[in-house]
């Protein structure tokens, strides 16, 4: 018979809680619990270098396609800063990651703007070109905001 957490997976998280509120720590199912809690913290990391992806993205489309500026891409790029900026107020340790997390976004952001642009690899540089601090401001835009 499998265990409840491979069957499923709501319940065994159900039972987990309250055997944890009730402080039967003997009844725990600690080798998955453990895994599980691990894999929140990951997701977190992973959460932060999405939106990084998806911000650094959309500034790659923003300074090397002046012409295609949209009111879209300016939501996208406020949309994700902001949320970035909660995410790290939620999740401060991950500060410590940051810069880490830029350099590892970095590759998908390029493909994403070159997904959405058309445009070559070679247009964009090889390796991040915008510092943390830049890219996180609300005031950094490459190139002019409005043509």
């Amino acid at each position: 018979m499998k265990p409840l957490y491979e069957t499923d997976f709501y319940a065994w998280t159900q039972k987990q809680a309250s055997l944890l509120h009730h402080q039967q720590w003997s009844q725990l199912d600690l080798p998955n619990l453990i895994e599980e809690i691990e894999s929140l913290g990951k997701q977190q990391r992973a959460e932060l270098r999405n939106r990084l992806s998806f911000l650094m993205g959309h500034l790659l489309k923003w300074e090397y396609q002046p012409e295609r500026r949209s009111p879209s891409w300016l939501s996208m790029i406020r949309v994700q800063r902001r949320e970035t900026w909660r995410l790290l107020r939620d999740n401060p340790s991950l500060k410590s990651y940051l810069e880490e997390a830029l350099i590892e976004a970095y590759e998908n952001s390029k493909d994403l703007a070159m997904g959405e642009t058309n445009l070559p690899d070679f247009t964009f540089p090889q390796n991040c070109p915008y510092p943390l601090e830049e890219t996180l401001s609300g005031n950094f835009y490459p190139g002019e905001l409005s043509d």
